[in-house]
């Protein structure tokens, strides 16, 4: 059996401005959709195991979260369904991305030909799992931040192919991102430092070059941070210093730039480091090494 695979220009207009307004290129998630598809069914292949059940009509079901959190993709969830089964497909009460649940709520329903359903069932559930456990991740330091000045940040420690959609889910769990690419915001690292010959002669450099744009240095103590608060530079990374190191550095930099934490730091350690003023967190786990969520659909065939 083959599915519909559905060319873009033939989806829900809806569905695709859906995915415009949360700030994602439907065309490029339809991409990312078909070539899911090209795993499971390359080159024009079938689904064997669904093909050799026996004559099957129409199944129902829901997708239910089987633990507590934050859901995320479930549009895309959607998308991945209608790119099987086209017209044929029916999905219904769906939750917003960023809705929180807990074990048992349904948080979309399917209808459609058993088969497809069947064989469309795991790429869905991949793209809702994985960016539902990176909204959740993320909703977990919100929370540890809560009544903090402190925001938590992304980073682009991210899967190949999927920041936008991370990045999209983190948005959903709350967080704030970093920049998306090495070009829209410029980010002074300690191999940036080493080549230049210290903190502000790389600052300078880079914000000679690009002016218009936003320049971060990352600092790894004290001298390097007074250094930089001398030449002007409004956005600082304090990365890998401890707890109290922190502190000085907010009591020192008195409001002159803003203040990102980074470097192994953990939920536990959240609000810590929060209360040591701090404007940022930035936590590449939240990406690089989520754990999915815990979302599954049990068909039921009318």
């Amino acid at each position: 059996m083959s599915i519909a695979r559905t060319p873009y220009d033939l989806l829900p207009p809806a569905l695709l401005r859906e995915l415009a307004d949360a700030g994602l290129d439907p065309a490029a998630v339809h991409r990312m959709v078909e070539v899911a598809f090209e795993e499971d069914l390359p080159a024009g292949s079938s689904d064997v195991t669904s093909a050799a059940m026996p004559p099957m009509g129409r199944s129902s079901g829901d997708f239910r979260a089987r633990e507590e959190g934050v859901v995320a993709g479930l549009a895309i969830a959607e998308l991945a369904f209608r790119y099987a089964q086209g017209d044929e497909v029916s999905v219904t009460g769906r939750l917003a991305d960023g809705s929180r649940v807990r074990p048992g709520d349904a948080v979309l329903h399917v209808e459609g030909p058993t088969r497809d359903l069947l064989t469309a069932e795991r790429t869905a559930l991949n793209f809702a799992c994985h960016l539902s456990g990176v909204a959740t991740a993320t909703a977990h330091w919100v929370d540890a931040l809560s009544g903090t000045r402190a925001r938590v940040l992304d980073t682009r420690k991210t899967l190949p192919g999927w920041r936008a959609l991370q990045k999209y889910a983190v948005r959903c769990g709350g967080g704030v991102n970093h920049r998306f690419s090495l070009a829209d915001r410029a980010m002074v690292k300690d191999n940036h430092v080493v080549a230049a010959g210290g903190v502000v002669p790389a600052f300078e450099a880079v914000r000679a070059a690009n002016p218009a744009l936003r320049v971060e240095v990352e600092v790894t103590d004290l001298d390097q941070l007074r250094e930089l608060l001398d030449a002007g530079c409004e956005e600082i990374l304090l990365d890998n210093m401890s707890t109290a190191t922190m502190a000085e550095a907010v009591a020192l930099t008195a409001g002159r730039a803003t203040l990102e934490a980074s470097g192994g730091l953990t939920l536990e350690r959240a609000a810590e480091v929060a209360a040591t003023g701090v404007d940022f967190i930035s936590v590449g786990a939240l990406t690089h090494s989520v754990k999915v969520f815990d979302l599954g659909l049990d068909l039921v065939e009318e």
